[in-house]
């Protein structure tokens, strides 16, 4: 399958993905009982309104990301400038988050909004080839339009985890359960499942994009070797140095900011490593065998 309709068919799981989170949004509420089902449809459809406007903001914010005036960092921008004309979009907003972690990360509802993020620890640890490669990936992911979906996931993932918090604190201090349909065991239910049915949908949307991001910048480089080079570095640099960030907001990142022990692995957002740097390096050994026919 040619990277185009690989593109194709990742952007229609990856809705489809989105319409089945935001309809586990709407089954909490219908869980709950009461009124409660005409309020979550309410905020399902306020969330979605809001991740499509105010997407970039929100994730910005949340990773505490200030704004790069131009000629602050002239390197970056010099890369930015670049990619930026390889992959045919405007040049985003950029953003430095003050971590030491090598990592960074695109959001925005479109290209013509879009931003960048890098940590501090991307321009102080990687060399300057390894930085455009992690850039690369970012842009890729500006030009395959998958920079609003994976935020507005993270925004309904997030509520639906902070709702089973309440119903949790509810039910530890004694809640009425006599509206939901469902009762004790009902909430129960929900506490349990719905934020693992969350975590497992918002991996699906996260894993398949991640594949293609770095199918596409290895596109724009020319090649996969620095992208995949710069992975590696990411990966040691997450495992390293921890950082601060909503669990719901990691998968937004080129490589998962969280520490990852035990349970935890198994469900990352992010593909294994090892598998991403296998298929770079295999489009590399494609290339050579393409130019060599």
């Amino acid at each position: 399958m040619n990277i185009t309709a690989t593109r194709l068919a990742t952007k229609a799981r990856t809705w489809l993905l989105i319409a089945a989170l935001t309809a586990l949004l709407i089954a909490v509420g219908g869980a709950i009982g009461g009124g409660a089902l005409y309020v979550f449809v309410a905020l399902a459809v306020l969330m979605n309104v809001v991740g499509y406007w105010f997407s970039d903001k929100i994730a910005l914010r949340a990773s505490r990301a200030r704004p790069l005036a131009r000629g602050e960092v002239p390197q970056l921008d010099a890369a930015v400038e670049d990619l930026a004309h390889r992959a045919g979009v405007p040049v985003p907003r950029l953003y430095l988050i003050s971590s030491q972690q090598p990592n960074a990360f695109a959001t925005g509802r479109d290209p013509s909004h879009a931003a960048v993020a890098v940590t501090e620890g991307l321009l102080s640890l990687l060399p300057p080839a390894e930085v455009k490669g992690v850039l690369a990936h970012e842009f890729a992911h500006i030009k395959n339009r998958d920079i609003l979906v994976s935020t507005i996931a993270a925004m309904v993932a997030g509520a639906i985890s902070a709702i089973a918090s309440i119903l949790q604190f509810s039910l530890l201090f004694g809640g009425d359960e006599e509206d939901s349909p469902l009762g004790l065991l009902g909430t129960l239910a929900t506490i349990v499942v719905a934020p693992i049915a969350a975590m497992l949908l918002q991996l699906g949307i996260s894993r398949q994009r991640e594949y293609l991001a770095d199918a596409t910048g290895a596109q724009l480089l020319g090649r996969a070797a620095p992208l995949a080079d710069a992975l590696a570095t990411l990966e040691r640099g997450s495992q390293a140095i921890p950082m601060n960030v909503n669990p719901a907001t990691a998968s937004l990142y080129a490589v998962n900011p969280l520490p990852r022990q035990g349970i935890a692995t198994l469900f990352m957002t992010h593909p294994p490593m090892a598998e991403r740097i296998r298929r770079l390096r295999a489009l590399d050994g494609d290339r050579v065998v393409a130019l060599a026919a």
